[in-house]
């Protein structure tokens, strides 16, 4: 308390005692004991209620004794399991656990991780890939203003994420890496990588490319062969050295037959080999006998004309062109979709044609657009305009139910130039994306989606969404969501099928150790998504004849299952919806490829390397006490004390109010007993 409360106080108890014996010891009609009895409690009320007004201050200090942290990261992958390393593991907890001088000093946290990172519950080592970086990253945020080195219980082979090695650099803490596995170098031949495209078109030739590696002493030859179905369609032979330990081939193979076709590549093993899983990888290539042929008519030079040429031809079974509006008249028929980029009167011929022909449509609308031409030539939207431009950003319609949308990040997108005006659609339609200025909703639509007897249009009303596919990549290092985006509005636009109540989303084939989903939408009468339907998808294996049954959950505006714990097969599935005796079939193949297989050795030169970049250091699995034993006697990791001081105001204090009341009430009873009431 300061000096000036201190008074205030004195001053308080002064008045107080002073208003006490004025009332009750000047001329009064009590008794001398009930003088006094009501002159403590008045003056006792009095100053408590004058205290209340000074409110003074408090301080209080308390200690606490923190100890360092010491999370404990263990790899749950398949990896670990295949070199023999679970009780290594299993050894390593239990006394980490039960080492009272190591809990003494730290406050241990237990975490496991494959490709996410989560807090440890129980072991299986089942994980398909496995992420260090994601692992490391996650803990050094979540103990970023903590003394807290890491115990990194791994083999150091990663199948997911960027290089470990070159981001712990970055890292605050220390790292200690128990190296799980062997580091004796055995002989081995394996099929690093391999690359093909999903799809090849019909008579046409598909590429591959495989890097082959070779650990070990000597020369060795062998044989490198592709089969499908049966039969050899590629074969070399392959020779090796200590020096020359990699060869990658480039080659392709005929896309003869439509479908799915499945192919071996086989390295074939030595015969002194011990892994021979890594020697052999199975692929597919979806032969189509069509692709999508899509036509940009554009009179100008714009960036947004290469993000869509990038994003519409991302996937393989597309094909772009562009034209000015006096080449395309004569070839429009050769294309299932039409891209009118900022029509102005040079495209007079193009509509004229476009109407005879029926063609699908997409109108991406900006500052370059003729709408005087545009709302005479058409009859479907217009938008009355000025020569003034503005920027408008954009809002999803979650609600929007003509086919799946991904939310990916709209709302932080940069915003779109286009010229000043409400654009209005004047056809039955849905809007995609909306518009806002300034974080405040227009009700106007930026990208809407219509469909009139048969034909499918689409008005973009907006330039610059070039910036949208540079600023995913920022972000994520792939231009994938954006181009998945582009991809779902283009093959809804180049198809005249009839629309279904209920549609379903599936690859052809899948690898195991991906993420396997199918995702579905189910609408009304009204063709309205439906949020409140229950979907099931029924699985059946071709081979096995296994069935099973799974719930389709609910995700924004379409439903999802994901299908990772099936094994590789060919499955047929059946999408149907409870209470209605609506359905949809398909089918899909589950390539086995098991990544976390492929490994002899823990990688423990690149684990020593980080555990010196971080000032860490490594262990192997005997040395399991002595890394105890260092942390223990490591005297850079000591508990701190600390101190928290809180100021606490009086008037918080309940008991004062308490001690108001009692005397009050006491006062009261007394008169009250005593017939002075």
């Amino acid at each position: 308390m300061t000096t000036e409360t201190i008074v205030y106080i004195i001053i308080a108890g002064v008045i107080s005692f002073a208003l006490a014996l004025f009332m009750y010891g000047y001329k009064t009609k009590y008794s001398k004991s009930l003088s006094w009895i009501f002159g403590i409690l008045r003056f006792i009320t009095l100053f408590s209620l004058l205290l209340l007004l000074i409110n003074p201050k408090f301080k209080s200090e308390t200690y606490s004794i923190e100890k360092p942290k010491l999370p404990v990261l263990v790899d749950n992958s398949v990896s670990i399991a295949e070199l023999n390393q679970t009780d290594q593991v299993s050894v390593l907890l239990e006394k980490l656990k039960n080492n009272e001088n190591l809990n003494e000093k730290f406050d241990l946290s237990f975490f496991s991780f494959g490709s996410d990172f989560e807090e440890l519950d129980s072991l299986s080592f089942s994980k398909k890939n496995s992420n260090l970086t994601k692992a490391l990253e996650a803990t050094d945020n979540l103990f970023k203003n903590e003394n807290a080195p890491t115990i990194l219980v791994t083999d150091g082979n990663q199948t997911l994420g960027s290089d470990y090695e070159f981001t712990s650099a970055t890292y605050k803490n220390a790292i200690y890496p128990f190296i799980l596995g062997d580091s004796t170098t055995y002989t081995d031949l394996k099929i690093e990588r391999l690359n093909s495209n999903r799809y090849a078109f019909l008579k046409n030739k598909f590429p591959v490319e495989v890097i082959l590696v070779y650990n070990g002493t000597g020369s060795v030859t062998s044989q490198f062969i592709i089969s499908h179905g049966g039969a050899t369609v590629f074969r070399e032979t392959i020779s090796f050295s200590e020096n020359t330990n990699s060869k990658t081939l480039n080659f392709t193979l005929p896309a003869s037959n439509v479908g799915l076709q499945k192919y071996t590549a086989q390295i074939v093993p030595l015969e002194d080999e011990k892994n021979k899983t890594n020697n052999n990888k199975q692929f597919a290539v979806e032969v189509i006998d069509q692709a999508t042929n899509v036509l940009v008519v554009s009179d100008i030079i714009h960036p947004d004309l290469g993000a869509l040429k990038k994003s519409i031809t991302a996937n393989e079974q597309r094909t772009l062109t562009i034209k000015k509006p006096s080449e395309a008249t004569s070839i429009l028929n050769e294309y299932q979709l039409v891209v009118l980029f900022q029509p102005d009167r040079s495209f007079t011929q193009v509509y004229s044609e476009i109407k005879n022909l029926k063609k699908n449509t997409l109108t991406i609308t900006g500052t370059n657009t003729d709408w005087n031409f545009l709302n005479s030539i058409q009859q479907e939207f217009k938008k009355e305009t000025s020569l003034q431009t503005e920027e408008v950003s954009a809002t999803l319609n979650n609600n929007y139910g003509t086919f799946a949308v991904e939310h990916i990040g709209f709302n932080d997108f940069p915003p779109l130039k286009t010229t000043f005006g409400d654009l209005s659609v004047l056809v039955p339609h849905e809007i995609l994306l909306g518009q806002s200025i300034n974080g405040f909703e227009t009700g106007a639509p930026m990208l809407a989606t219509l469909e009139l007897n048969g034909k499918r249009d689409a008005v973009w009303d907006g330039e610059g969404f070039w910036k949208w596919r540079a600023q995913l990549y920022l972000q994520s290092d792939t231009f994938q969501e954006f181009d998945v985006f582009m991809g779902k509005l283009v093959q809804y636009l180049a198809s005249n099928k009839r629309r279904s109540r209920l549609e379903v989303s599936n690859e052809t084939f899948y690898y195991n150790n991906n993420s396997i989903k199918i995702l579905a939408q189910y609408f009304d009468k009204n063709f309205v998504f439906d949020s409140r339907a229950a979907l099931n998808i029924s699985v059946r294996n071709v081979e096995t004849e296994t069935q099973t049954v799974f719930p389709m959950l609910l995700r924004n505006n379409f439903y999802e299952v994901d299908l990772n714990s099936l094994p590789a097969g060919e499955y047929k599935y059946t999408v149907s919806v409870a209470d209605e005796s609506i359905s949809r079939s398909g089918n899909f193949t589950i390539l086995d490829f098991n990544v976390e297989q492929q490994f002899l050795n823990a990688d423990f030169s690149k684990l020593i390397r980080v555990a010196q970049n971080t000032n860490g250091t490594a262990y192997f699995p005997s040395e399991v006490d002595r890394m105890i034993e260092g942390l223990i006697a490591d005297d850079s990791y000591q508990s701190v004390q600390k101190s928290e001081l809180k100021t606490v105001p009086l008037i918080d204090w309940k008991y004062l109010l308490a001690l108001i009341v009692l005397t009050l009430s006491a006062e009261w009873f007394i008169r009250k007993y005593n017939g002075l009431i």
